[in-house]
């Protein structure tokens, strides 16, 4: 690792204070450049970058890492250190609707699961309280007992480490009282494996998957789904997921414009017309 890199993961981690695993993902953006460069980043130029990239073909995996390297030559320019390099415009993604399935589906698809035994009843539980929540994975996976109080999560480790509540519903506080009663260890962490152990994040995907062919993401963004179907505003949407702006939220306005269009055509008199 060149000085310049170590300065600049200095720099994002004291001055800037960005969570460890942002800083880990800038360091192993720009390791990875110039390992796969041979040059430290300060001596490269934008032929010598591209071409290293060039191999990239995930568009989002691309973009992170000329994310990573433009914060890199903004602090060599802020700070003086000596490279030519200029900013790299970012690849055009284009824009994809979040993948979500409805209430219904969710609740059916939690009667297969066999609740006899303590491990089918941690995964119940898991299902219900994403959906319930709308947490990342990492963020629930992080949850501690204390971390839950009375019908409210706190949210200590969120992304940017920043702290939020979210009301939880009192389906998902049932699944949990009934999980933790039956649970044989005792564990700081809520979520554990068979052996005691906390619970991964490859472990928690395999739950959703067997359960519901998915992913945990699809059940946060079920969570965001069916509140904006039912009226929610987007500011609230945006706290209770701890987006740190607007924009983010804004991929749910389709939502908000299908239900429109339905009302409408279901609702309105003239739609019921033949013209």
């Amino acid at each position: 690792m060149s000085k310049e890199l170590e300065a600049f993961l200095e720099y994002i981690t004291i001055i800037r204070s960005l969570s460890l695993k942002t800083v880990d993902a800038y360091r192993s953006d720009l390791c990875e450049i110039e390992l796969r460069s041979e040059k430290s980043l300060i001596n490269l130029d934008s032929l010598s970058i591209l071409t290293t990239l060039s191999s990239i073909k995930n568009k989002r995996t691309l973009n992170r890492k000329l994310s990573a390297l433009n914060s890199f030559l903004d602090f060599c320019h802020r700070y003086q250190y000596d490279s030519t390099l200029t900013k790299f415009p970012l690849s055009k993604l284009p824009k994809s609707l979040p993948t979500y399935m409805p209430y219904e589906s969710i609740m059916a698809s939690l009667q297969s699961i066999d609740i006899s035994n303590w491990i089918g009843m941690r995964d119940y539980a898991l299902i219900v309280f994403l959906y319930a929540t709308g947490t990342r994975i990492s963020e629930c996976l992080e949850v501690k007992e204390e971390d839950i109080q009375g019908q409210w999560l706190r949210v200590r480790h969120g992304k940017g480490d920043k702290e939020r509540y979210i009301p939880i519903a009192q389906e998902a506080i049932n699944a949990l009282k009934r999980y933790q009663e039956a649970i044989p260890f005792r564990h700081n962490a809520l979520w554990v494996n068979y052996r005691g152990q906390l619970l991964s994040r490859i472990s928690a995907f395999k739950v959703c998957h067997k359960y519901l062919g998915t992913s945990p993401h699809t059940l946060r963004h079920s969570y965001a789904t069916g509140l904006i179907l039912g009226g929610a505003d987007l500011r609230v949407v945006q706290e209770l997921l701890g987006h740190a702006s607007l924009l983010t939220t804004q991929i749910y306005t389709h939502v908000q414009k299908q239900n429109l269009h339905e009302t409408v055509l279901s609702c309105h008199p003239m739609s019921k017309e033949t013209i």
